[in-house]
């Protein structure tokens, strides 16, 4: 007979467990049914519980000290922006943290604990937990991230948190010397919160980085003066327009299907020329394939002369 227990209300680590009642085998077993499941290194809660910003920060207390702030990757899923790889997430990354002034790092196992100098308005509390702000925390992505994950991040906090590239501009000085600040400098001017999406961030950087016109993100397409289609990047002038499609074939309801169908058919019948990107074509071949068709999409606008001989 197997047998059942009754899992903390929240956040919980071994520790917490009384070992006469809950033996390891006992905690493995409910990890492999699902019963529990880990929030962070060494923290598990009841599967019952819904993934919320106050569990989060409840879990990355167990192992974090009041002195050390929680930073980069940790700190941006706090704020609710996952940037951590599907790998990662199936190893569990660990925590990342930083002393405070006359602190040490963190030597706990599963916490990445380094030193970092904060001004107090780059920390801000969440739930107890000492955190550096949606700012701060942004900007440090933006150069500790490789550069397309970068820009999806800056772009994911513009979006949810109201930043604007003026905001990030004028917080650059501080990052003088740092690593990763001349990646940071070149991607806050492009930073756009219509942007809704990494692979969407990815496809604008791309464009970007081949010397091309940058788009319009999320233009509306009117009929009738009613707002009828939504394009993820668009050319209005030239007609021109690139869509990120991250549904596989096999994935995709047929409903979904003829609605991309019908939306793209009218496209074309309005004399539009439309470049799909998919989830692998940000790879070197299919990459230079894509942006190829959309140089030639563009070439008007490179074509005019200004003397004719």
């Amino acid at each position: 007979m197997i047998k059942t227990y009754v899992w903390p209300a929240g956040p919980f680590t071994r520790g917490d467990l009384d070992p006469e009642v809950v033996s390891e085998a006992a905690l493995k077993r409910a990890l492999r049914s699902g019963e529990i499941r880990p929030v962070v290194r060494g923290v598990f809660v009841s599967s019952l519980l819904p993934d919320t910003m106050e569990l989060r920060a409840r879990a990355v207390a167990k192992v974090v000290r009041p002195h050390h702030v929680v930073t980069d990757r940790t700190a941006s899923w706090l704020h609710g922006i996952d940037v951590h790889t599907s790998a990662e997430l199936d190893a569990l990354p660990p925590i990342e943290t930083c002393a405070l002034r006359g602190h040490e790092p963190t030597q706990i196992t599963g916490v990445d604990g380094r030193t970092r100098d904060l001004a107090p308005g780059d920390v801000m509390m969440i739930h107890g937990v000492l955190v550096t702000t949606p700012l701060r925390t942004a900007l440090d992505l933006g150069c500790c991230l490789r550069r397309r994950e970068a820009y999806a991040a800056l772009n994911a906090f513009a979006r949810r948190f109201g930043l604007t590239a003026a905001d990030l501009e004028r917080a650059l000085p501080r990052y003088r010397r740092r690593r990763g600040v001349v990646q940071l400098r070149d991607l806050v001017p492009l930073v756009d919160p219509r942007i809704e999406s990494e692979r969407e961030s990815w496809v604008f950087l791309a464009i970007n980085d081949a010397g091309l016109q940058l788009p319009e993100p999320q233009h509306w397409i009117e009929i009738d003066d009613v707002p009828t289609y939504r394009l993820d990047f668009a050319y209005p002038r030239l007609k021109v327009v690139v869509e990120y499609d991250g549904i596989d074939a096999h994935e995709r309801t047929k409903e979904q299907c003829e609605s991309d169908r019908l939306r793209r058919g009218w496209l074309h019948d309005q004399g539009w020329t439309v470049i799909v990107v998919r989830r692998g074509d940000f790879k070197r071949e299919s990459l230079d394939r894509w942006l190829g068709e959309l140089r030639a999409a563009l070439d008007p606008a490179y074509s005019n002369r200004r003397w004719r001989w």
